[in-house]
């Protein structure tokens, strides 16, 4: 079992996938920041101010200034600014994912196909494959000009 696990471990694809998941996660770091530091603060601008983190609806009745204290009132709150924000997140990650594998395709060497050209055919006298220079078929003696 401590040889399978090896054997597994050390495959290419598990490596690869490790290093794609550290990568991710300090990539998220820097998506997380320019949602938080840049994009959210030009919104909060764009729409007069508006701070989505403070969003939320209280289901107890009572009204709250900010989340931090009806979460200290012990208050259930629908938090739909973070939610907003989420979001936002996503498709900022998403965009940006996609814009780093366009890039990336695009390095990509284009792999040349090239096509050899055929060294036999076939007798269409006894359908045995012969050499593409053969005049005369060595199986059934057909002459093939």
């Amino acid at each position: 079992m401590i040889k399978e696990f090896k054997k597994f471990a050390v495959k290419g694809n598990v490596v690869d996938m490790a290093v794609g998941v550290v990568i991710g996660g300090a990539f998220g770091k820097i998506v997380t920041s320019l949602v938080n530091d840049l994009i959210m603060p030009l919104i909060a601008v764009l729409t007069g101010g508006m701070d989505f983190t403070n969003k939320f609806l209280s289901l107890d009745g009572n009204q709250y200034l900010t989340l931090a204290e009806a979460q200290e009132a012990g208050a259930a709150t629908l938090n739909y600014g973070a939610f907003i924000t989420t979001i936002i997140d996503f498709l900022i990650i998403a965009f940006s994912i996609f814009i780093v594998i366009r890039q990336l395709s695009k390095f990509k060497k284009k792999e040349e196909v090239v096509e050899e050209a055929p060294t036999t055919k076939t007798c269409p006298y006894c359908i045995t494959e012969i050499s593409i220079e053969a005049t005369r078929c060595p199986h059934c003696t057909s002459n093939l000009e």
